[in-house]
């Protein structure tokens, strides 16, 4: 076999191997039990991320007087009352923030251990993916994609040479450029389809339940249903929308760790993400409410607190084998719900 076939035969097995493990990693992600959606911060998790979490719990807790927001963005608390984790997270980070201003309380209540574990949660029934599952993918699907087309040039040159040097080697039935480009060919599709769609980080079950909840609950008209499910530009009081759409522009960066004097843990200044703050349409953490359809499944299986209940008001507590959360469903061992994780972009 000459040197040619034994270069073709490689890349052509590289390219097969390397897709079909791709493929076999795409199909894997989302497996989990799946199931309906607990509650309306399960929804907005998965609609928006932790954005869209604190933003439906700042509407539920606007409209019946508890909070109220004026001025430039400045949050007053009028009734110190939480129903849930996350009204009590809102109410614990609004206490270590003198200020007060909506978009810092909104960030540090994103990074909140109520709120991190709720895409914990989704992860781990197999209705949203994990952020560092879908780079994973999308990173291996771009390099081979980008590969592939990089490969097909150089068969080009291999090709020209193989007929240069024809007189004195012998001529081959097949030139290399027709034995490998096909294959390159396939496999640069394969690449850029399954980065593409690990950018979708909600699964076809995640789609599924937000279908059913949207049926089962389209008689809801309440400002925290309307936040969960369609945003803050869907809030009706037009001066707390306006107050929430500006914050929303706000990324982490806005919130320094000098405006939280009381988060003295070393995790809380940690820059990285766990789950992202918000989502455009195409990628992010749950994507926005555009992600009715399209995208492959994510890949998410995550151990922790099934249900978006919290394990616990304190920042910084964590989960621990047989721990239980608000909604009933148990912590898996070993899950950590520490608020040091941080949040991405908002949306």
């Amino acid at each position: 076999m000459s040197g040619t076939n034994i270069a073709a035969l490689l890349m052509v097995t590289a390219v097969a191997v390397s897709s079909t493990l791709l493929i076999r990693a795409a199909q894997r992600a989302g497996r989990g039990p799946g199931g309906p959606l607990h509650d309306l911060y399960e929804v907005a998790f998965l609609h928006g991320g932790p954005g869209r979490v604190v933003d439906t719990a700042l509407a539920a807790m606007h409209a019946d007087g508890r909070l109220a927001v004026g001025g430039p963005g400045i949050v007053a608390v009028q009734r110190p009352v939480a129903h849930d984790p996350v009204e009590r997270a809102v109410l614990q980070e609004h206490a270590s923030a003198p200020s007060g201003a909506l978009h810092t309380l909104r960030i540090a209540t994103m990074r909140h251990a109520a709120v991190q574990e709720i895409g914990d949660g989704l992860a781990a029934r197999g209705l949203l993916s994990t952020p560092g599952a879908s780079r994973h993918r999308t990173r291996w699907g771009m390099a081979q994609g980008v590969l592939c087309v990089l490969a097909i040039p150089a068969s080009v040159a291999v090709t020209i040479n193989e007929f240069v040097s024809s007189e004195t080697v012998g001529g081959e039935d097949f030139p290399f450029f027709a034995k490998v480009f096909l294959p390159l060919v396939v496999g640069a599709a394969i690449g850029f389809v399954c980065a593409a769609t690990s950018r979708f980080r909600i699964t076809k079950a995640g789609r599924r339940a937000s279908a059913e909840y949207r049926t089962a609950n389209a008689y809801r008209t309440d400002p925290a249903h309307l936040v969960a499910t369609k945003g803050p530009r869907a809030v009706p009081d037009p001066e707390l929308r306006a107050h929430l759409l500006t914050a929303s522009r706000f990324g982490p960066a806005a919130a320094s760790t000098s405006s939280y004097p009381n988060s003295g843990s070393s995790d809380a200044l940690l820059a990285a993400t766990v789950w992202c703050a918000g989502t455009a349409p195409g990628g992010g953490c749950g994507g926005s409410s555009g992600h009715t359809g399209g995208g492959g499944d994510g890949c998410g299986s995550g151990s922790s607190c099934g249900g978006g209940s919290s394990c616990g008001g304190g920042s910084g507590s964590s989960c621990s084998s047989g721990s239980s959360c608000s909604s009933g469903s148990s912590c898996s061992s070993g899950s950590s719900c520490s608020s040091g994780s941080s949040c991405g972009s908002s949306s």
